[in-house]
């Protein structure tokens, strides 16, 4: 089970409340092993998926644990501590390269909107804007709505990627959170400048594996109406249009577990080499570029610096 605050927690797995008794949480398990397992018309995954939440609460004291939070471990924003939970500090120019000296130019705050409505409707929910609990805590995120849990996710996933990339050197330019355009919400998570061209990015963690399908993103927990890609798209569109600029690719980036593959790309349609990547190989599709063919057209590409520099406003 993803430690990711996108995932579905062991109860919602298990289809029960936090509350429940341990006798109910049992039956719950039993019922469901029966009707996922693979011999009575189950799949193998949501029947791996019922074992490790089972795992995870079954027994009273590993229950107790999980619901104190300690079992959720994760330094997903400084990427150094080894505390484990969430924190509320982003150092989102700090290489994970020791010894680095020159980082790519950064600019802007890459996960900031989620970060601020994530702490505004935690409040709400904790109850009518209080300060006094951690909104951070690893027991308190897990409860929460998933709305809630993830927007934290994304926020989260922003801030890997702008760490990913901070190490590329001083040949990149970054702009995070950018917006689309005034009268729209919608913004680009990262726009990345470099050598191999200008690429509009997306960062994404649904708790879950994804996977590409007729030109679009797929997951059980990606919903009916969503299209990242096409969303991508658009945004991406939007913003080339009165920047005058044109984006060379557009990359959505998941967690390394969310993919099967290392990165998987659309061959068809007006999407045609949007790509889909692993996190951990952003760095090299950055540098090499996700087409080489097209690499040759974008060889003056710094010349859009100052052009962007002027037409980038931040959420």
């Amino acid at each position: 089970m993803s430690d990711s605050p996108a995932a579905p927690s062991a109860y919602e797995v298990l289809g029960v409340s936090a509350t429940v008794s341990q006798e109910e949480l049992r039956r719950a398990y039993r019922r469901l092993a029966r009707l996922t397992h693979p011999d009575t018309g189950g799949t193998a995954a949501a029947f791996q998926a019922v074992q490790n939440a089972w795992e995870q609460v079954g027994d009273p004291e590993d229950r107790a644990r999980y619901d104190r939070g300690e079992s959720l471990v994760m330094d997903a924003v400084s990427g150094e501590s080894g505390h484990g939970g969430f924190s509320a500090t982003v150092h989102p120019t700090r290489s994970t390269a020791r010894g680095a000296t020159v980082r790519a130019r950064s600019y802007g705050h890459p996960g900031g909107r989620a970060r601020e409505r994530f702490l505004k409707l935690m409040r709400e929910w904790m109850g009518r804007g209080t300060d006094h609990a951690d909104p951070y805590d690893p027991a308190l995120v897990r409860s929460a709505p998933r709305e809630i849990r993830m927007l934290l996710a994304e926020a989260l996933a922003e801030e890997a990627t702008a760490r990913a990339v901070s190490g590329l050197g001083i040949g990149f330019t970054i702009w995070n959170d950018v917006a689309v355009h005034p009268a729209t919400d919608a913004k680009l998570d990262h726009i990345v400048l470099g050598p191999a061209g200008l690429f509009a990015i997306r960062s994404a963690d649904w708790g879950s594996e994804v996977k590409l399908a007729k030109g679009e993103l797929v997951g059980p927990a990606i919903g009916r109406d969503e299209e990242p890609f096409h969303e991508l798209y658009n945004a991406a569109k939007s913003f080339g249009r009165q920047a005058g600029v044109r984006f060379t690719g557009l990359i959505v980036v998941v967690p390394d577990d969310a993919l099967a593959v290392p990165l998987d790309v659309v061959q068809r349609g007006r999407l045609s080499g949007a790509t889909v990547v692993r996190r951990s190989l952003l760095p090299k599709i950055l540098r090499d570029g996700a087409d080489a063919a097209g690499r040759a057209s974008v060889d003056r590409a710094f010349e859009l610096r100052p052009r962007l520099q002027e037409a980038v406003r931040f959420v």
